[in-house]
């Protein structure tokens, strides 16, 4: 199995403990991995197509040229690839134009071949659970997990789940493949407030606080996403969401890698847990009480 790595920007810069957890996990499981160095963002939050589709269109010419599939690690970069992917592979037209103005400048063309998935994608349909569950070395028994999917990973239908309607249930999959056990809660389908953060953080702050209060009330010992925006969110302005809600929540957050490598045998260390902003120490013990 093998696939253009598209890490995205958040990976390596908000939450850097992401890239090294995907890195080492896909190469436990014999994912290889090549790297796409050569290419621009998503245009996540760029409200003009004119911007963000000839850049991702370059991406899928870039992996179209290698012969190989995108992986993503960022649900939002996955959302935005797929819609655009979408437009060029359903307008002969509007394929034709950005190749013509846009790629054809260095030599590329895209012919509307590439297949974008997400690393939880990959796992499911691609390696499969029930092989990714002979490898798990350590059973996460015990660890109660709250799946977050945000956003984009299942929203459009038409596009996110279109032909897979088992993608609406893939976190729970995961979670349940590696031994922990699925806390359910309301909020796991809804935004976490980062498009807003800017424009309106006491909303923002106030969804933080929602969402992580809401399944740590439920029982959650922490809670897992594919996605790294909601991670910086969720995790990374809980603390501030707890002084303006007035109460202490302390949910550990943790990016989809680290689950699946933590049940592979890879330590807190190795997955750098200690990197996240809301103390990791509760998942650790129960960790600690594994092995």
């Amino acid at each position: 199995m093998k696939y253009a790595f598209y890490p995205g920007c958040v990976s390596r810069g908000g939450c850097p403990e992401l890239y090294p957890a995907a890195v080492k996990v896909a190469e436990r499981l014999g994912i290889e991995l090549q790297e796409l160095t050569d290419v621009g963002c998503t245009g996540a939050g760029v409200l003009s197509r004119d911007i963000s589709d000839p850049i991702n269109t370059r991406t899928f010419a870039k992996a179209e040229r290698l012969g190989l599939p995108i992986m993503t690690i960022c649900s939002t970069c996955q959302g935005v690839m797929s819609q655009c992917n979408a437009r060029v592979q359903g307008d002969v037209e509007y394929l034709a134009r950005l190749n013509r103005e846009f790629l054809a400048q260095e030599g590329l063309e895209y012919k509307g071949t590439t297949e974008v998935k997400h690393l939880l994608w990959v796992l499911v349909e691609d390696f499969g659970l029930e092989k990714l569950k002979t490898l798990v070395a350590r059973p996460l028994n015990g660890l109660r997990v709250s799946p977050f999917y945000g956003c984009y990973i299942r929203r459009p239908t038409d596009i996110m789940t279109k032909g897979f309607p088992g993608r609406k249930g893939y976190l729970e999959d995961v979670i349940k493949i590696v031994g922990a056990d699925v806390q359910d809660f309301g909020g796991k389908t809804k935004c976490c407030g980062f498009p807003i953060l800017t424009a309106n953080e006491e909303n923002s702050m106030a969804m933080v606080a929602n969402h992580t209060g809401e399944a740590k009330e439920k029982g959650a010992d922490c809670m897992v996403t594919p996605c790294p925006l909601c991670h910086l969110n969720l995790d990374g302005q809980q603390p501030r969401a707890e002084k303006m809600k007035g109460k202490q929540i302390g949910l550990p957050i943790l990016h989809l890698p680290q689950l699946v490598g933590l049940s592979l045998g890879f330590s807190p260390e190795e997955m750098e847990l200690k990197r996240h902003f809301v103390d990791t120490q509760k998942v650790r013990a129960k960790l600690q009480m594994l092995t």
